[in-house]
């Protein structure tokens, strides 16, 4: 796996392969190039020329100089190509200045001014393994004055724009995935694969297509796009980018400033939304979300996801760690998945780890339905989970449904008890959720693009939504602020910590806090039962009404 980490400008090779002449001077495929209409694509330079960068094709070698040239304003030329006799295939190639060498002296009358100056800059490429061409010389010094603001155009360039809006118009509808790729260096090949000489790589590795990221028509040009803009206007935007050895895309994460910021304040508790992945869509987007001082969701960072296992989850989490300085939050919610567990417990060991209980009781209907008596089966779990105020109660309402409905063999419940510690209400007292999860029975949740995301989202289209969802969220969060303000709030008690939380919460919190404050009234025979320096725990009884009938429930609070 090769980990590209990208907070500037990333390269991509976004369309069809070409043909080139027999110079090399063919026409370039994948550039940031002037419009018909005279804009430019904001832009910053591509990578410098370096030796061991490595590429698919001679034409690819060669787009690759012309861009860097095109940036830096100057034009190439193939000044030398060197070929196997027999074969007549070049193996070797020496891309110069368009300024290169001198022309010879022309007897004409009105001979046409000399423009050549002996430059020296240059690259050299070599074919390697019969399939790839790396550059072993490298010279970028030149010996005339080169700007981009010279507004030439030099003939490679030239070529450059005409092959561009050629792409735009094609004749027949482009129906092919594209593959987004990274100009590595032979150095990175060898690392990432465990072999030391680079020349071994043929034929030792084929790329699985199937645990790639499949961009369609426009889909790369749309998120390369984003990249851009989104760095250039959002200087603290992180993202990270996760090839394969052979190129194609596999795992991109991002975060802009605003998520940045924010974890710094909600980084309790943090829910990992797999929703896109658990139902198949097309997108495969993977988001981290928490819950800010209005109980609003927040966004934490999101990505896509290339294959849902093990690895690519690892990889993701890392990436969203490495974005958040490495602070881990103390809680981690996320759906009942197998791969999720063993990724959460690697990279997030010190987190408290719970399964989401919207998400479980969902699968009910999916995983129980087509059982005799599912109405009786649904009702008394749900009375299990929802309504036991002791863990004895859960134990014993379950144990009741599992031999009332002879469910010893179902291996879906089986998984659930022996998970139990990890979603099931009574036994997640002492975690906190922020709020964040829903754990009454007429609760829901929402994802935090729900509405913005389908079944058939492209990237493209979730690119282009991406802003409107943030800025939606965004002037929900600044509405509530403005409320908070601006709201008195009604005391119904006269402690004086309700007057001072009124004045510390904001609305939505302190309406909240107000509910427990009333549940206090039912509590009675409060009584100590170990103190631990500064925490001290307390039995508390309370009276509460279940179905009609009112119980005594005892809990545990620190």
């Amino acid at each position: 796996m090769e980990e590209v980490c990208l907070n500037s400008e990333p390269v991509f090779d976004m369309v069809d392969e070409y043909e080139g002449d027999g110079e090399g001077e063919g026409d370039c495929s994948a550039m940031e190039h002037d419009d018909e209409t005279g804009s430019k694509h904001s832009k910053k330079e591509p990578p410098l020329p370096t030796i061991g960068l490595e590429f698919d094709s001679f034409d690819e070698a060669y787009d690759f100089y012309n861009i860097y040239a095109k940036e830096q304003g100057f034009g190439i030329r193939v000044s030398n190509s060197w070929f196997r006799t027999k074969k007549k295939e070049r193996y070797r190639a020496k891309l110069s200045c368009s300024s290169a060498g001198f022309k010879k002296k022309s007897e004409a009358n009105n001979p046409r001014p000399e423009t050549r100056t002996g430059c020296p800059a240059m690259v050299v490429i070599r074919l390697v393994d019969s399939k790839r061409w790396r550059i072993v010389e490298v010279e970028l010094e030149h010996n005339h004055q080169v700007s981009p603001q010279i507004k030439r155009f030099y003939k490679s360039h030239k070529k450059m724009i005409l092959a561009a809006r050629k792409a735009r118009l094609p004749t027949e509808p482009v129906t092919e995935i594209h593959t987004i790729k990274l100009y590595r260096t032979a150095a990175m090949d060898a690392v990432s694969n465990g072999f030391s000489n680079v020349s071994e790589r043929e034929g030792i590795h084929q790329p699985d297509h199937s645990k790639h990221l499949e961009l369609k028509e426009g889909d790369a040009y749309a998120v390369y796009n984003f990249f851009c803009r989104m760095k250039l206007t959002n200087p603290n935007f992180f993202y990270l980018m996760d090839f394969d050895d052979d190129g194609p895309l596999k795992n991109v994460f991002w975060a802009d400033a605003r998520s940045r910021a924010a974890y710094g304040y909600f980084s309790d508790t943090v829910a990992i939304d797999t929703t896109c992945l658990t139902n198949k869509y097309e997108l495969p987007l993977i988001s981290f979300v928490g819950v800010n001082h209005h109980g609003q969701s927040v966004l934490l960072g999101c990505g896509f996801l290339g294959h849902k296992s093990v690895e690519y989850f690892v990889w993701i989490f890392r990436a969203w760690l490495k974005c958040m300085l490495g602070h881990q939050p103390q809680v981690i919610v996320t759906d009942q998945c197998k791969s999720l567990q063993i990724a959460v417990s690697e990279v997030f060991p010190k987190a408290r780890h719970c399964f989401c209980l919207w998400y479980i009781m969902q699968r009910v209907p999916e995983k129980l339905g087509g059982l005799r008596g599912f109405e009786e089966i649904k009702r008394q779990l749900n009375k299990a989970v929802y309504n036991s105020l002791k863990i004895i109660e859960f134990e014993t309402s379950w144990t009741e449904m599992i031999k009332k409905h002879g469910l010893g063999d179902n291996k879906w419940l089986q998984t659930l008890y022996e998970e139990r510690k990890q979603w099931v209400p009574v036994y997640l007292k002492d975690t906190f959720f922020s709020g964040m999860i829903p754990i009454r029975e007429n609760e829901s949740l929402n994802a935090f693009f729900d509405g913005y995301v389908h079944k058939h989202t492209s990237f493209k289209e979730f690119v282009d939504k991406y802003d409107l969802a943030l800025y939606r969220k965004h002037l929900k969060e600044a509405t509530a602020d403005v409320q908070s303000k601006n709201s008195s709030f009604e005391l119904k008690t006269r402690c004086n910590f309700e007057v001072q939380l009124s004045k510390a919460y904001t609305k939505e919190i302190f309406d909240k806090f107000q509910s427990e404050v009333e549940g206090m009234y039912s509590c009675f025979n409060t009584r100590q039962v170990t103190a631990n320096g500064p925490i001290i725990t307390y039995i508390v009884k309370e009276r509460v009404e279940i179905e009609g009938n009112e119980k005594e429930a005892c809990f545990e609070r620190s």
